[in-house]
């Protein structure tokens, strides 16, 4: 029989193995600022006690939430179960805001639910040289009330809890801090992603990226949406390659923030 609940700390590490073998390469330490973001934003659909689906709603602040890692086992699909745990779950976000990063086979199901395309994302991926850059050093404790404020400001929504835990350095995370922008760089199960990234100019956005390719070896990847071109076209200049595209959906209405030099954080939460 099958039931909704909330996941397990255990269920969602398994959760994001999931996630590995669909191809979206999650960070190796998402799993811990994820359930900071909300510990009760996690669900997973169980037949007896075994998992078979799962999805996150989060709810950033009392007025936006995001809906990520929607996940059905291939065994238990088209039999509805996705479905009814997307509906059990989109009910924790309330009246929320809740946006999305939808894979093109879903977006038809997203709009019927009532989901608006917004934009789109696409994945940038190759190797840069890594170099150390002066100016440019690891974020300390006491910057990270300012790159909340930074990064709600350039995304259009704040996600306090959330980017607190991310803007803490781990060992497979990490947070760079220029005098003209950020970034934070987190090794996956291939290469690296970065994201957020935020600055004021393209020489900036050089630094960063530089820097954060020094952190650790492999790929790189970043997710920059359409509304911020001048970083495509600098992804593009460094011989990065366009590649796995979502589209930014919202049911209810939202102002994007103004960032034009920015990659977001995760495709996950947000």
């Amino acid at each position: 029989m099958i039931s909704y609940r909330h996941a397990r700390r255990d269920e969602l590490d398994q959760v994001l193995d999931w996630a590995a073998a669909e191809g979206w390469n999650p960070g190796l330490d998402d799993a811990a600022a994820f359930l900071a973001a909300d510990p009760q934003g996690f669900f997973v659909a169980s037949d007896g006690d075994t998992p078979v689906a799962a999805i996150s709603v989060v709810n950033h602040n009392d007025s936006f939430a995001f809906l990520g890692l929607y996940i059905v086992q291939p065994a238990y699909r088209g039999q509805g179960i996705g479905h009814g745990l997307w509906q059990h779950a989109l009910d924790h976000a309330g009246s929320r805001v809740v946006g999305l990063d939808g894979v093109p086979d879903q977006q038809s199901n997203y709009a019927a639910s009532g989901f608006v395309h917004a934009g789109a994302t696409t994945r940038y991926v190759g190797a840069i040289m890594g170099t150390a850059v002066p100016g440019i050093r690891p974020a300390r404790p006491d910057d990270v009330a300012a790159l909340v404020d930074r990064e709600a400001a350039a995304s259009g929504a704040r996600k306090a809890a959330y980017m607190s835990a991310w803007f803490q350095n781990t060992p497979s995370r990490k947070t760079l801090l220029g005098p003209q922008g950020l970034c934070t760089v987190r090794a996956c199960r291939v290469g690296a992603k970065i994201g957020p990234l935020l600055a004021d100019d393209t020489d900036a956005v050089h630094d960063l990226l530089h820097a954060a390719a020094a952190v650790f070896p492999g790929d790189i990847m970043i997710d920059v949406p359409d509304a911020a071109p001048g970083l495509a076209r600098l992804c593009a200049d460094l011989g990065l390659t366009p590649g796995f595209e979502t589209a930014r959906m919202y049911r209810g209405p939202f102002a994007k923030g103004p960032g034009r030099l920015f990659a977001v954080t995760t495709l996950e939460l947000g």
